[in-house]
């Protein structure tokens, strides 16, 4: 408690007001296109950041490259704090292990604050067999190489769960890659391909009108949001377990006090109700609220799990 309280006051000291973080327009880029994840958060918590700070808020989309376009755009600007990338931690964490990307992930980039978070859903389409898990995976085992399933971008959670449910389950789904999760859902709708490891905030609108339908989520417990799906631990596949976080990433080169400021305006920004609410509502979970030493730690190590998810099941960019 002692530390808590000591780390607190110190950071209100350096930070002071969340409007002391910059007196500039600010650019949120954004690594997939306008109604997909990313983009939604990113929206929702520029509204919340421009009313506090009295700026407004540019919101960028860059799709392709796995999020390294996005990235390249971050690393060419000026590292005042200004531009930001608001996106899944995966362009620390999972796709420069697959894809070939130019820059460092650990060394270039640095998370400053994690805004919501969340496991996959694995929706079907009109292109799958009908039925439950079990049923799919049955169809998969009997016409291998035949069910194809799309990921929002190569060397993602959503690239890797069906990769983990191949070897797990001993089926051969087809991964087709796709730049954001709006054009791959349109193509699992309009039965191209049978099956989405997908974000809940997409997919959920989707699966609660009936036109896709949740087979199984990713995270630990079942989400609030779709209860009568169950988890792929329950229905014996514990392997297929990952949560993933979209949040603020910023330039290595952002000086750490600045660093400071810009963190403490985004926790103030979480903490607005009506934010909080509309995350709720677009199918994300409010992160708690987590230092930027505790996250830079907590992305080491997911960085590690992952290579050894690549380098275990032989992970190649398709």
């Amino acid at each position: 408690m002692k530390r808590a309280f000591l780390f607190a006051a110190l950071l209100a000291l350096v930070a002071g007001p969340a409007g002391a973080w910059t007196d500039k327009p600010v650019r949120f880029i954004v690594p997939g296109p306008p109604g997909g994840t990313s983009d939604l958060l990113a929206r929702m918590l520029g509204d919340t950041v421009s009313k506090k700070l009295g700026q407004p808020v540019i919101v960028e989309n860059k799709p392709g490259g796995g999020g390294s376009l996005a990235v390249a755009a971050l690393l060419a600007a000026q590292p005042d704090g200004n531009t930001l990338l608001v996106s899944p931690q995966n362009v620390i964490t999972e796709v420069p292990l697959v894809l070939p990307v130019a820059y460092d992930p650990l060394h270039d980039l640095t998370p400053v604050a994690e805004i919501g978070r969340g496991g996959l859903v694995l929706v079907a389409g009109p292109a799958a067999p009908q039925g439950a898990l079990k049923e799919v995976v049955e169809h998969a085992r009997a016409n291998r190489g035949k069910l194809a399933y799309a990921s929002y971008s190569p060397g993602t959670a959503s690239h890797f769960a069906g990769l983990v449910l191949n070897r797990r389950a001993n089926i051969d789904l087809q991964h087709v890659p796709y730049k954001g999760s709006p054009p791959a859902l349109n193509d699992v709708m309009g039965g191209q391909v049978a099956l989405m490891f997908d974000g809940l905030p997409t997919s959920l609108a989707l699966v609660r009108a009936g036109r896709l339908r949740g087979l199984a989520v990713t995270s630990a417990m079942r989400s609030p949001l779709l209860p009568q799906v169950p988890t792929f631990a329950e229905l014996g596949y514990p392997e297929v377990a990952f949560t993933n976080w979209i949040g603020v990433i910023a330039s290595a080169k952002v000086v750490d006090g600045r660093l400071a400021r810009i963190h403490a305006a985004l926790l103030d920004a979480l903490h607005d109700p009506g934010l909080r609410k509309r995350l709720a509502d677009a199918g994300f979970e409010a992160s708690p609220p987590t230092t930027v030493a505790d996250l830079r730690r907590a992305v080491r190590a997911d960085h590690e799990r992952n290579a050894r998810l690549v380098r275990d099941f032989a992970i190649k960019a398709d």
